[in-house]
C-alpha cells in the first residue's frame, strides 16, 4: 500500500531507501508562499538510528510489511541470543548482541518476547519492559554510607549489575525496568 507524506504519523512503518522505518514524531509545517511539510523524527528499525528529515506532498512510501511474532529465549553464548519461536521450540535462531543492544543482559531462560520480523529476517526484539530478578550478589549495607544517595551496585541472575537501594540483600527478588536498567521495587 502507498503512503502519502499525509500519512507519516506517529507509529507508522515505512520503506525508505529500501529500509523499513518507524515514525517517532511528526510536526506539520505550512510557510508562506510555499508547499507544506511535513518534518519527521524516524527510527531506522535495522540500524536503530534516528534521523530528523522533512517530506513534501511529492513524497510517496510503501507501507512496511512487518510481521511480529513471540519466541521464548533460550541460552546466551559467546554474544549470540539463541531463541525458538513459540510453541514450536524445534524452529531455533540466533541474535547478536548488537541487535538486541542493552536489553540483552536482562534476558533469562523461558522469556517470552515479540520480534518484528522484516524481510523473513527478525530486525528487532521487545522484552518485557518489567522483569524480577533474583540477587546474586550484593555488598553488605555499610552505616553512613549515604554518600552516594544510598544506593549501591549489585549482580542480578545473568550477570548483569544494577543500582538498588542499600536495604537489598543477596537473594532477594527485585523487579528491574528493562529499558532503563533501573530499580523499580523488591518483590
Amino acid at each position: 500500500m502507498s503512503l502519502a507524506y499525509t500519512d507519516l504519523t506517529k507509529g507508522v512503518l515505512f520503506i525508505m531507501d529500501g529500509a523499513p522505518y518507524e515514525v517517532l514524531e511528526t510536526h506539520f509545517l505550512r510557510m508562506q508562499q510555499r508547499k507544506a511539510v511535513v518534518q519527521t523524527k524516524i527510527r531506522n528499525l535495522i540500524t536503530g538510528k534516528i534521523l530528523d528529515r522533512n517530506f513534501q506532498a511529492s513524497d510517496f512510501f510503501e507501507e512496511a510489511e512487518i510481521e511480529r511474532k513471540s519466541a521464548m529465549f533460550i541460552y546466551e553464548s559467546k554474544g549470540e541470543y539463541w531463541f525458538h519461536e513459540e510453541g514450536n521450540p524445534r524452529n531455533r535462531f540466533a541474535l547478536d548482541t548488537e541487535l538486541l543492544g542493552n536489553q540483552g543482559r536482562f534476558l533469562k531462560p523461558n522469556t517470552k518476547v515479540m520480534t518484528m520480523v522484516f524481510d523473513d529476517k527478525v530486525i528487532k526484539v521487545d522484552i518485557p519492559i518489567k522483569m524480577e530478578f533474583k540477587v546474586v550478589e550484593a555488598p553488605p549495607a555499610i552505616r553512613g554510607n549515604t554518600a552516594q544517595g544510598g544506593t549501591k551496585q549489585v549482580t542480578i541472575e545473568g550477570g548483569a549489575k544494577v543500582n538498588v537501594p542499600l536495604f537489598i540483600n543477596e537473594g532477594e527478588t527485585i523487579r528491574i525496568n528493562t529499558q532503563t536498567g533501573e530499580y523499580v521495587e523488591r518483590v
